[in-house]
């Protein structure tokens, strides 16, 4: 029993490893490549069931996200070197310091 329940304990870390939590700013966003660079260098795709949304929570188009506005995303990566998934992305005023972070819930 314990030995099962260490397996999946193992299993649950291994799935979270690609999980990409961050805030940067935006550099290029290419709409017709559903790709954008956020801090020039990391590279971010999304797909049809990634969340678009402002500050508070609010739904907002990609076409919002221009460069120099910061932002908050939760993606997944797959590899080193390959693009991260978009799941989430707020759109957020500036650069959220840790003391304000509980003014942003989504911001963990």
């Amino acid at each position: 029993m314990v030995l099962l329940l260490l397996l999946f304990c193992g299993l649950t870390f291994a799935q979270e490893k690609g999980v990409v939590k961050m805030q940067g700013m935006v550099d290029k966003v290419y709409v017709d490549k559903k790709m954008m660079i956020i801090n020039e260098e990391f590279t971010f795709i999304w797909d049809q069931n990634t969340i678009f949304r402002n500050q508070k929570g609010s739904p907002i188009t990609v076409d919002q996200f221009k460069r120099n506005a910061w932002v908050y995303i939760e993606g997944v990566g797959s590899k080193k070197g390959k693009p991260i998934l978009i799941q989430k992305i707020y759109l957020i005023p500036r650069e959220i310091r840790e003391g304000e972070k509980h003014l942003y819930p989504f911001i963990q």
